[in-house]
Protein backbone atom coordinates (compact mmCIF):
# COMPACT_ATOMS: atom_id res chain seq x y z
CA UNK A 1 0.00 0.00 0.00
CA UNK A 2 2.98 2.07 0.77
CA UNK A 3 4.13 1.85 -2.49
CA UNK A 4 0.88 2.66 -4.72
CA UNK A 5 0.64 5.76 -2.40
CA UNK A 6 4.34 6.81 -3.30
CA UNK A 7 3.41 6.01 -7.14
CA UNK A 8 0.21 8.00 -6.87
CA UNK A 9 1.81 10.89 -5.59
CA UNK A 10 4.50 10.29 -8.09
CA UNK A 11 1.81 10.45 -10.53
CA UNK A 12 -0.16 13.70 -9.68
CA UNK A 13 3.27 15.50 -9.16
CA UNK A 14 3.68 14.92 -12.87
CA UNK A 15 0.39 15.85 -14.16
CA UNK A 16 -0.13 19.14 -11.83
CA UNK A 17 3.06 20.74 -13.48
CA UNK A 18 2.56 22.77 -16.72
CA UNK A 19 5.23 25.19 -17.04
CA UNK A 20 5.11 28.95 -18.07
CA UNK A 21 4.62 30.19 -21.83
CA UNK A 22 3.57 32.86 -24.03
CA UNK A 23 0.36 33.29 -25.72
CA UNK A 24 1.74 33.94 -28.94
CA UNK A 25 0.92 32.14 -32.44
CA UNK A 26 2.89 28.67 -32.47
CA UNK A 27 6.04 28.47 -35.07
CA UNK A 28 6.79 26.01 -37.63
CA UNK A 29 9.79 24.75 -37.48
CA UNK A 30 10.44 21.73 -39.85
CA UNK A 31 13.16 19.37 -38.98
CA UNK A 32 12.60 16.15 -40.23
CA UNK A 33 10.82 15.11 -44.19
CA UNK A 34 10.64 11.90 -45.70
CA UNK A 35 13.17 11.16 -48.33
CA UNK A 36 9.80 9.48 -49.92
CA UNK A 37 8.10 13.30 -50.15
CA UNK A 38 6.21 13.12 -53.48
CA UNK A 39 7.69 16.98 -55.31
CA UNK A 40 5.40 19.32 -56.15
CA UNK A 41 5.57 22.50 -57.83
CA UNK A 42 2.88 25.22 -55.79
CA UNK A 43 3.00 27.64 -58.51
CA UNK A 44 2.14 31.45 -56.91
CA UNK A 45 -1.22 32.32 -57.07
CA UNK A 46 -2.30 35.01 -59.88
CA UNK A 47 -3.86 38.45 -58.22
CA UNK A 48 -6.87 39.29 -60.50
CA UNK A 49 -7.67 42.53 -59.41
CA UNK A 50 -6.11 45.61 -58.01
CA UNK A 51 -6.92 44.71 -54.50
CA UNK A 52 -3.76 43.35 -52.70
CA UNK A 53 -4.36 39.92 -51.03
CA UNK A 54 -3.76 40.24 -47.09
CA UNK A 55 -2.65 36.28 -47.38
CA UNK A 56 -0.02 34.61 -49.14
CA UNK A 57 -2.33 31.64 -50.30
CA UNK A 58 0.47 29.68 -52.19
CA UNK A 59 2.52 29.86 -49.16
CA UNK A 60 -0.02 28.29 -46.77
CA UNK A 61 -0.72 25.42 -49.05
CA UNK A 62 2.80 24.61 -49.78
CA UNK A 63 3.27 25.03 -45.50
CA UNK A 64 0.48 22.53 -45.64
CA UNK A 65 1.74 19.81 -47.97
CA UNK A 66 5.28 20.20 -46.83
CA UNK A 67 4.35 20.00 -43.01
CA UNK A 68 2.61 16.12 -44.05
CA UNK A 69 5.74 14.71 -44.32
CA UNK A 70 4.74 13.28 -47.81
CA UNK A 71 4.83 16.22 -50.40
CA UNK A 72 8.34 18.08 -51.41
CA UNK A 73 6.97 21.62 -52.59
CA UNK A 74 9.21 23.19 -55.07
CA UNK A 75 11.03 26.71 -54.25
CA UNK A 76 9.75 29.27 -56.02
CA UNK A 77 13.07 30.47 -57.11
CA UNK A 78 13.60 26.92 -58.90
CA UNK A 79 10.33 27.30 -61.22
CA UNK A 80 10.84 27.71 -64.84
CA UNK A 81 7.66 29.49 -65.54
CA UNK A 82 4.80 31.09 -63.44
CA UNK A 83 1.62 29.56 -65.19
CA UNK A 84 -2.04 30.68 -64.06
CA UNK A 85 -3.84 29.21 -66.73
CA UNK A 86 -4.03 25.29 -68.46
CA UNK A 87 -3.26 27.12 -71.39
CA UNK A 88 0.06 28.54 -69.94
CA UNK A 89 1.39 24.40 -68.48
CA UNK A 90 4.30 23.45 -70.43
CA UNK A 91 4.77 19.64 -69.33
CA UNK A 92 8.05 19.66 -70.54
CA UNK A 93 9.46 22.22 -68.25
CA UNK A 94 7.92 20.84 -64.88
CA UNK A 95 9.60 17.28 -66.00
CA UNK A 96 13.29 18.89 -66.30
CA UNK A 97 12.71 19.70 -62.87
CA UNK A 98 10.92 16.37 -61.89
CA UNK A 99 7.67 17.42 -60.36
CA UNK A 100 5.33 15.08 -60.13
CA UNK A 101 2.38 17.37 -59.57
CA UNK A 102 1.97 21.12 -60.43
CA UNK A 103 -0.68 23.23 -58.58
CA UNK A 104 -1.32 26.90 -60.37
CA UNK A 105 -4.90 28.96 -59.66
CA UNK A 106 -5.72 32.82 -59.47
CA UNK A 107 -7.41 35.21 -56.93
CA UNK A 108 -10.30 38.13 -57.77
CA UNK A 109 -12.08 40.18 -55.43
CA UNK A 110 -15.51 41.47 -55.34
CA UNK A 111 -15.83 44.94 -54.68
CA UNK A 112 -19.29 44.43 -54.46
CA UNK A 113 -19.63 41.22 -52.53
CA UNK A 114 -16.46 42.15 -50.38
CA UNK A 115 -15.28 38.06 -51.32
CA UNK A 116 -12.41 36.00 -52.93
CA UNK A 117 -12.73 34.14 -55.07
CA UNK A 118 -10.09 31.32 -55.77
CA UNK A 119 -9.80 29.20 -58.94
CA UNK A 120 -7.16 26.50 -58.69
CA UNK A 121 -5.94 23.37 -60.72
CA UNK A 122 -3.99 20.52 -60.20
CA UNK A 123 -2.25 18.66 -62.69
CA UNK A 124 -0.37 15.13 -62.92
CA UNK A 125 2.92 15.96 -64.84
CA UNK A 126 3.43 12.66 -66.29
CA UNK A 127 0.27 12.16 -67.11
CA UNK A 128 0.29 15.03 -68.48
CA UNK A 129 -3.30 15.61 -67.13
CA UNK A 130 -5.79 17.97 -64.64
CA UNK A 131 -6.35 16.00 -61.47
CA UNK A 132 -8.90 18.22 -59.68
CA UNK A 133 -10.08 21.26 -60.02
CA UNK A 134 -12.57 23.94 -58.19
CA UNK A 135 -13.58 27.71 -57.57
CA UNK A 136 -13.98 28.42 -54.01
CA UNK A 137 -14.82 32.10 -52.41
CA UNK A 138 -15.21 33.78 -49.03
CA UNK A 139 -14.52 36.82 -46.86
CA UNK A 140 -10.88 38.18 -45.71
CA UNK A 141 -11.31 36.46 -42.56
CA UNK A 142 -11.92 33.17 -44.35
CA UNK A 143 -8.87 33.36 -46.70
CA UNK A 144 -6.61 30.30 -45.02
CA UNK A 145 -9.86 29.02 -44.49
CA UNK A 146 -9.78 28.46 -48.04
CA UNK A 147 -5.89 27.66 -48.55
CA UNK A 148 -6.55 24.89 -45.64
CA UNK A 149 -9.58 24.01 -48.02
CA UNK A 150 -7.51 23.67 -51.14
CA UNK A 151 -4.69 21.32 -49.30
CA UNK A 152 -6.91 18.97 -48.17
CA UNK A 153 -8.29 18.54 -51.75
CA UNK A 154 -4.65 17.96 -53.20
CA UNK A 155 -3.88 15.75 -50.76
CA UNK A 156 -6.82 13.75 -50.84
CA UNK A 157 -6.89 13.98 -54.96
CA UNK A 158 -2.97 12.89 -54.79
CA UNK A 159 -3.01 10.19 -51.55
CA UNK A 160 -6.47 8.77 -51.60
CA UNK A 161 -6.42 10.03 -47.87
CA UNK A 162 -8.63 12.61 -46.30
CA UNK A 163 -6.33 16.02 -45.53
CA UNK A 164 -6.49 17.22 -42.17
CA UNK A 165 -5.49 20.70 -42.98
CA UNK A 166 -8.85 22.53 -41.93
CA UNK A 167 -8.53 21.20 -38.50
CA UNK A 168 -7.61 22.47 -35.30
CA UNK A 169 -5.45 21.83 -31.93
CA UNK A 170 -6.03 22.70 -28.61
CA UNK A 171 -3.28 23.26 -25.87
CA UNK A 172 -2.34 24.50 -22.48
CA UNK A 173 -0.05 27.67 -21.75
CA UNK A 174 0.78 29.09 -18.60
CA UNK A 175 2.32 32.71 -18.31
CA UNK A 176 3.08 34.95 -14.75
CA UNK A 177 0.85 37.98 -15.54
CA UNK A 178 1.92 41.72 -15.03
CA UNK A 179 1.58 41.18 -11.04
CA UNK A 180 3.51 38.40 -11.05
CA UNK A 181 0.15 35.68 -10.61
CA UNK A 182 -0.14 32.50 -12.65
CA UNK A 183 -2.38 32.43 -15.44
CA UNK A 184 -2.86 29.60 -17.21
CA UNK A 185 -5.01 29.87 -20.76
CA UNK A 186 -6.51 26.79 -22.52
CA UNK A 187 -6.29 27.71 -26.45
CA UNK A 188 -7.53 26.86 -29.28
CA UNK A 189 -5.64 27.20 -33.33
CA UNK A 190 -5.92 26.19 -36.86
CA UNK A 191 -3.60 22.46 -37.36
CA UNK A 192 -0.61 25.00 -38.07
CA UNK A 193 -0.45 26.63 -34.84
CA UNK A 194 -2.02 29.95 -35.81
CA UNK A 195 -4.99 32.10 -35.52
CA UNK A 196 -4.54 30.71 -31.84
CA UNK A 197 -7.71 32.12 -29.17
CA UNK A 198 -8.16 31.95 -25.67
CA UNK A 199 -10.76 29.90 -24.80
CA UNK A 200 -10.36 29.79 -21.00
CA UNK A 201 -7.99 31.87 -18.31
CA UNK A 202 -7.58 30.75 -14.61
CA UNK A 203 -5.23 31.11 -12.44
CA UNK A 204 -5.24 27.49 -11.52
CA UNK A 205 -3.85 24.68 -13.48
CA UNK A 206 -6.03 23.06 -16.72
CA UNK A 207 -5.19 19.85 -18.28
CA UNK A 208 -6.45 16.77 -20.09
CA UNK A 209 -8.14 18.17 -22.74
CA UNK A 210 -10.40 15.93 -25.08
CA UNK A 211 -12.34 17.07 -28.49
CA UNK A 212 -16.12 15.77 -28.81
CA UNK A 213 -16.76 14.06 -31.71
CA UNK A 214 -18.23 16.88 -33.59
CA UNK A 215 -15.75 19.25 -32.64
CA UNK A 216 -17.98 21.73 -30.84
CA UNK A 217 -16.86 21.03 -27.86
CA UNK A 218 -13.98 20.53 -25.28
CA UNK A 219 -13.78 18.34 -21.88
CA UNK A 220 -10.65 19.21 -19.51
CA UNK A 221 -9.47 19.31 -16.06
CA UNK A 222 -9.79 22.65 -14.46
CA UNK A 223 -8.17 23.64 -10.85
CA UNK A 224 -9.96 27.21 -10.32
CA UNK A 225 -12.53 25.76 -7.44
CA UNK A 226 -8.53 24.63 -5.57
CA UNK A 227 -9.37 20.70 -6.41
CA UNK A 228 -9.31 18.78 -9.77
CA UNK A 229 -13.12 19.13 -11.02
CA UNK A 230 -14.28 18.23 -15.06
CA UNK A 231 -15.93 20.83 -17.60
CA UNK A 232 -17.29 20.36 -20.92
CA UNK A 233 -16.88 24.11 -22.64
CA UNK A 234 -18.71 24.53 -26.02
CA UNK A 235 -16.27 26.90 -28.44
CA UNK A 236 -18.37 28.84 -29.99
CA UNK A 237 -20.28 30.58 -27.28
CA UNK A 238 -17.92 30.02 -24.59
CA UNK A 239 -20.62 27.95 -22.40
CA UNK A 240 -19.28 25.76 -19.74
CA UNK A 241 -20.81 22.81 -17.30
CA UNK A 242 -19.35 21.74 -14.42
CA UNK A 243 -19.72 18.05 -15.47
CA UNK A 244 -17.68 15.67 -11.74
CA UNK A 245 -16.91 17.38 -9.39
CA UNK A 246 -16.84 14.18 -6.44
CA UNK A 247 -14.50 13.98 -3.29
CA UNK A 248 -10.90 12.95 -4.46
CA UNK A 249 -9.64 12.61 -8.31
CA UNK A 250 -11.65 13.71 -10.99
CA UNK A 251 -9.76 13.59 -14.03
CA UNK A 252 -9.02 12.26 -18.00
CA UNK A 253 -12.14 12.58 -19.56
CA UNK A 254 -12.24 11.41 -22.83
CA UNK A 255 -15.68 11.67 -25.07
CA UNK A 256 -17.02 8.22 -26.39
CA UNK A 257 -17.46 8.21 -30.15
CA UNK A 258 -21.49 9.05 -29.92
CA UNK A 259 -20.91 12.55 -27.72
CA UNK A 260 -23.24 10.96 -25.47
CA UNK A 261 -20.29 9.61 -22.48
CA UNK A 262 -16.97 10.63 -20.95
CA UNK A 263 -15.33 8.20 -19.64
CA UNK A 264 -13.69 9.43 -16.09
CA UNK A 265 -11.43 8.90 -13.71
CA UNK A 266 -12.59 9.00 -10.02
CA UNK A 267 -11.25 8.43 -6.41
CA UNK A 268 -14.71 9.11 -5.38
CA UNK A 269 -14.82 5.31 -3.78
CA UNK A 270 -10.93 5.91 -2.60
CA UNK A 271 -9.42 4.31 -5.52
CA UNK A 272 -8.50 5.32 -8.76
CA UNK A 273 -11.10 3.70 -11.15
CA UNK A 274 -12.34 4.38 -14.80
CA UNK A 275 -16.23 5.88 -14.75
CA UNK A 276 -18.34 6.27 -17.69
CA UNK A 277 -20.55 9.47 -17.38
CA UNK A 278 -23.97 9.75 -19.33
CA UNK A 279 -24.06 13.41 -19.97
CA UNK A 280 -27.31 13.45 -20.31
CA UNK A 281 -28.37 12.30 -16.97
CA UNK A 282 -25.29 12.32 -15.08
CA UNK A 283 -25.66 8.38 -14.47
CA UNK A 284 -22.06 6.84 -13.33
CA UNK A 285 -20.77 3.58 -14.19
CA UNK A 286 -17.91 2.46 -12.71
CA UNK A 287 -15.89 0.15 -15.50
CA UNK A 288 -13.02 -1.14 -13.47
CA UNK A 289 -12.72 -2.89 -9.96
CA UNK A 290 -9.11 -3.03 -9.00
CA UNK A 291 -6.51 -1.90 -6.38
CA UNK A 292 -4.15 -0.91 -8.79
CA UNK A 293 -4.51 2.88 -10.07
CA UNK A 294 -6.76 2.78 -13.49
CA UNK A 295 -6.47 6.26 -15.63
CA UNK A 296 -5.73 7.67 -18.91
CA UNK A 297 -8.82 5.73 -20.90
CA UNK A 298 -8.98 6.13 -24.63
CA UNK A 299 -12.52 4.82 -26.14
CA UNK A 300 -12.47 2.60 -29.22
CA UNK A 301 -14.01 3.65 -32.71
CA UNK A 302 -16.50 1.60 -32.46
CA UNK A 303 -17.25 2.53 -28.83
CA UNK A 304 -16.85 -0.97 -27.75
CA UNK A 305 -13.29 -0.74 -26.05
CA UNK A 306 -11.43 0.84 -23.69
CA UNK A 307 -7.44 1.36 -23.53
CA UNK A 308 -6.14 2.51 -20.24
CA UNK A 309 -3.31 3.19 -18.24
CA UNK A 310 -3.14 0.21 -15.26
CA UNK A 311 0.00 -0.46 -12.72
CA UNK A 312 -1.95 -3.97 -11.48
CA UNK A 313 1.20 -5.33 -12.76
CA UNK A 314 3.72 -3.52 -10.83
CA UNK A 315 4.43 -0.61 -13.35
CA UNK A 316 2.16 1.63 -15.73
CA UNK A 317 0.87 -0.57 -18.58
CA UNK A 318 -1.53 0.09 -21.19
CA UNK A 319 -4.72 -2.57 -20.93
CA UNK A 320 -7.89 -3.31 -23.29
CA UNK A 321 -11.00 -3.94 -22.11
CA UNK A 322 -14.56 -4.54 -23.67
CA UNK A 323 -17.01 -1.97 -22.34
CA UNK A 324 -19.46 -5.16 -21.67
CA UNK A 325 -17.42 -7.75 -19.91
CA UNK A 326 -14.88 -5.44 -18.45
CA UNK A 327 -12.02 -8.00 -18.22
CA UNK A 328 -8.85 -6.31 -18.73
CA UNK A 329 -5.81 -7.38 -21.01
CA UNK A 330 -2.57 -6.75 -20.87
CA UNK A 331 -1.00 -4.88 -24.00
CA UNK A 332 1.92 -3.68 -23.54
CA UNK A 333 5.09 -5.72 -21.91
CA UNK A 334 8.26 -3.74 -23.70
CA UNK A 335 9.42 -1.81 -20.64
CA UNK A 336 8.49 -0.69 -17.20
CA UNK A 337 6.52 2.36 -18.05
CA UNK A 338 3.85 2.53 -20.68
CA UNK A 339 1.05 5.06 -20.33
CA UNK A 340 -1.49 7.50 -21.71
CA UNK A 341 -2.22 4.90 -24.92
CA UNK A 342 -4.77 6.73 -27.85
CA UNK A 343 -6.94 4.50 -30.08
CA UNK A 344 -6.08 5.33 -33.82
CA UNK A 345 -9.55 6.44 -36.07
CA UNK A 346 -9.28 2.81 -37.57
CA UNK A 347 -9.03 1.30 -34.51
CA UNK A 348 -6.30 -1.14 -35.63
CA UNK A 349 -3.34 0.68 -33.62
CA UNK A 350 -2.71 2.34 -30.46
CA UNK A 351 -0.20 5.27 -29.54
CA UNK A 352 0.99 5.79 -26.25
CA UNK A 353 3.94 7.15 -23.74
CA UNK A 354 6.96 4.33 -23.65
CA UNK A 355 9.93 4.81 -21.66
CA UNK A 356 13.28 3.08 -22.48
CA UNK A 357 16.59 3.59 -21.33
CA UNK A 358 15.98 6.46 -19.16
CA UNK A 359 13.94 8.56 -21.66
CA UNK A 360 10.11 8.98 -22.20
CA UNK A 361 9.02 8.55 -26.15
CA UNK A 362 6.10 8.22 -28.23
CA UNK A 363 5.53 4.99 -29.81
CA UNK A 364 2.64 2.65 -31.65
CA UNK A 365 1.77 -0.50 -31.59
CA UNK A 366 -0.26 -2.53 -34.31
CA UNK A 367 -2.82 -4.63 -32.04
CA UNK A 368 -3.50 -7.18 -35.08
CA UNK A 369 0.33 -7.84 -35.66
CA UNK A 370 1.92 -6.93 -31.99
CA UNK A 371 4.49 -5.08 -33.98
CA UNK A 372 5.74 -2.41 -32.06
CA UNK A 373 7.64 1.04 -32.84
CA UNK A 374 8.99 3.87 -31.27
CA UNK A 375 8.44 7.17 -33.47
CA UNK A 376 10.30 9.92 -31.29
CA UNK A 377 13.66 10.26 -30.09
CA UNK A 378 13.79 13.29 -27.74
CA UNK A 379 13.92 12.35 -24.18
CA UNK A 380 10.61 13.95 -22.66
CA UNK A 381 7.73 13.16 -24.71
CA UNK A 382 4.08 13.00 -23.88
CA UNK A 383 0.18 13.84 -24.23
CA UNK A 384 0.11 11.98 -27.65
CA UNK A 385 -3.17 13.05 -30.33
CA UNK A 386 -3.80 12.02 -33.71
CA UNK A 387 -5.06 13.56 -36.77
CA UNK A 388 -8.32 12.44 -37.81
CA UNK A 389 -6.74 10.66 -40.89
CA UNK A 390 -4.34 8.72 -38.62
CA UNK A 391 -1.44 10.04 -40.53
CA UNK A 392 -0.06 12.49 -38.22
CA UNK A 393 0.35 12.84 -34.12
CA UNK A 394 0.92 15.75 -32.03
CA UNK A 395 2.73 15.63 -28.71
CA UNK A 396 4.30 17.83 -26.00
CA UNK A 397 8.42 17.48 -25.52
CA UNK A 398 11.33 19.47 -24.14
CA UNK A 399 14.22 21.33 -25.76
CA UNK A 400 16.54 22.61 -23.78
CA UNK A 401 14.35 23.66 -20.74
CA UNK A 402 11.68 24.77 -22.77
CA UNK A 403 8.74 22.68 -23.56
CA UNK A 404 7.32 23.13 -27.20
CA UNK A 405 4.36 20.60 -29.53
CA UNK A 406 5.68 18.69 -31.79
CA UNK A 407 4.12 16.50 -34.55
CA UNK A 408 5.06 13.56 -35.82
CA UNK A 409 4.20 11.09 -39.10
CA UNK A 410 2.88 8.02 -38.24
CA UNK A 411 5.75 6.06 -39.65
CA UNK A 412 8.22 8.46 -37.95
CA UNK A 413 9.78 9.60 -41.04
CA UNK A 414 9.00 13.32 -40.44
CA UNK A 415 8.72 15.53 -38.13
CA UNK A 416 8.08 19.28 -37.06
CA UNK A 417 7.76 21.48 -34.33
CA UNK A 418 4.97 23.92 -32.82
CA UNK A 419 7.00 26.13 -30.39
CA UNK A 420 5.94 29.69 -29.04
CA UNK A 421 8.26 32.43 -29.26
CA UNK A 422 8.03 32.18 -25.15
CA UNK A 423 7.33 29.88 -22.68
CA UNK A 424 6.13 26.39 -23.05
CA UNK A 425 3.12 24.82 -24.43
CA UNK A 426 2.04 21.38 -22.90
CA UNK A 427 -1.21 18.65 -23.53
CA UNK A 428 -1.79 19.09 -26.85
CA UNK A 429 -5.10 16.89 -28.52
CA UNK A 430 -6.16 17.31 -31.96
CA UNK A 431 -9.37 18.23 -33.19
CA UNK A 432 -11.87 15.68 -35.16
CA UNK A 433 -12.79 16.58 -38.94
CA UNK A 434 -14.80 19.48 -38.60
CA UNK A 435 -17.90 20.42 -40.75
Amino acid sequence: MQNRNVYLTFLLSIILVIPRVSVAELMIEITQGADSAIPIAVVPFANKSTKAIPQDIRKIIAEDLQRSGEFDPLATNRMLSLPTSAKEVYYRDWRLLKQNFLLIGGIEYSEYTKTYKIEYQLFDVNQQKRVVGEVVSGGEKSLRDLAHHISDAIYEAVTGIRGAFSTKISFITHQKSVNGKDEYRLQVADADGQRSFTLLKTSEPILSTSWSPDGKKLAYVSFESNRPAVYTHVIATGKRQLVSAHKGLNGAPAWSPDGKSLSLTLSKDGNAEIYRLDLATSKLTRLTRHYAIDTEASWSPDGRQLVFTSDRSGSPQVYRMNINDQTPERLTFKGRYNSRPRFSDDGQSIFYVHRSQGSFNIATLNLDTGNELTLTDTSLDESPSLAPNDRMLIYSTQRGRKGVLAVVSVDGRSKYFLPAEFGDVREPAWSPFLK
